[in-house]
């Protein structure tokens, strides 16, 4: 661990000073393009007034032959397009692939002031954040980088998920973390192909019935989420250092109640927003990670009767405290940043 009293402090002579309160942004959904398509630089404009984050994806997704092309295609739509209060990252490839010292240098060099956040896949541990991390500082001096770029990682190895607190506070860069179920279910040997989501085979099973006349009715069965520990986990480590967390992708663009479902429930969970891999998906997600107008105005009921969170009162019938009066802030102030945002 790094001495606490040079955490704070650039990394390489000339960077921008690291940021000791992340900005404060509305990042409901993650929306990845393919940057090396021609068709969406032409969709572009109409993309950014539609999203909170877009995201170029340089790595999963995009053919070998097309890598090149795809960073060169994202520092061009980085550099062309008006990006207002729209967030703009990228995903590089791998720290062990042949392009991703290219994607780092090319892009902070050519685009670094346009940037907001580099996410980065399958980060095993904090050693893979204090390689970015170092070399971003450097770059940035070399280029004259006016603001920090971030760093948002993928846990989607079994030995990130197992380092996922020292990942959360390996830098004062890191933005946040996001669960890659597909990459993960591999890497933990899981017995599924679907990327995110449950799984019905993942069940619990009701007791069998006892009946008069020894039949065998068939028992009810409830299906279990999969990612249910691990999300717990991210969001825990990722609160408890101040940074986002996130749900990934839900690849099964069909089937918008269960991408629905399991929207809500990372929201529930603690979660700030996901990916949209599909048009299909930016409505669910707006919807999902705002909160419920009702239950927004129950918290500021909450928050007008205990304005300095002390105390106890009766609302409805039902006890509220200052425990209370923290989970109606959290909606409070949610409701008010999209509200902020979207005037």
């Amino acid at each position: 661990m790094k001495n606490y009293r040079s955490f704070y402090s650039p990394l390489a002579m000339g960077a921008p000073q690291p940021f000791r309160q992340m900005p404060t942004k509305v990042e409901r959904m993650i929306h990845f393009i393919p940057p090396h398509l021609e068709k969406i630089h032409q969709k572009l404009p109409q993309i950014i007034s539609q999203v909170d984050v877009v995201l170029g994806n340089l790595e999963d997704a995009i053919p070998i032959e097309e890598k090149q092309n795809a960073r060169q295609g994202f520092i061009k739509l980085a550099q062309e397009n008006n990006w207002n209060e729209t967030g703009l990252w990228v995903r590089i490839n791998s720290l062990e692939s042949p392009w991703v010292l290219d994607d780092i240098t090319q892009i902070v060099e050519k685009c670094g002031n346009q940037l907001d956040v580099i996410m980065l896949p399958k980060v095993n541990g904090p050693w893979d954040i204090h390689y970015l991390d170092q070399l971003l500082a450097q770059l940035e001096a070399r280029s004259a980088i006016t603001k920090p770029i971030l760093i948002h990682a993928i846990l989607e190895t079994a030995e990130g998920v197992n380092n996922v607190e020292a990942i959360a506070a390996a830098s004062p860069r890191m933005q946040g973390m996001s669960l890659g179920p597909a990459d993960l279910a591999a890497s933990r040997g899981m017995k599924t192909t679907r990327v995110g989501g449950g799984h019905p085979h993942y069940r619990v099973l009701a007791d069998p019935s006892n009946t008069e006349d020894n039949s065998k009715p068939e028992r009810a069965y409830y299906q279990q989420d999969l990612w249910h520990y691990t999300l717990g986990k991210m969001v825990d480590a990722c609160m408890a250092h101040g940074i986002k967390p996130f749900y990934g992708p839900f690849g099964d663009f069909a089937d918008i109640d269960a991408c629905e479902a399991q929207f809500r429930n990372a929201f529930l969970m603690g979660c700030m927003g996901t990916w949209t891999l599909h048009p299909s998906q930016i409505e669910i997600a707006r919807r999902v990670f705002s909160p419920d107008p009702e239950e927004v105005d129950f918290a500021r009921r909450i928050i007008q009767a205990m304005p300095n969170g002390a105390g106890a009162v009766m609302i409805d019938g039902k006890m509220q405290d200052d425990a209370t009066w923290k989970q109606a802030k959290v909606l409070a102030d949610l409701a008010d940043l999209i509200a902020k945002k979207e005037m």
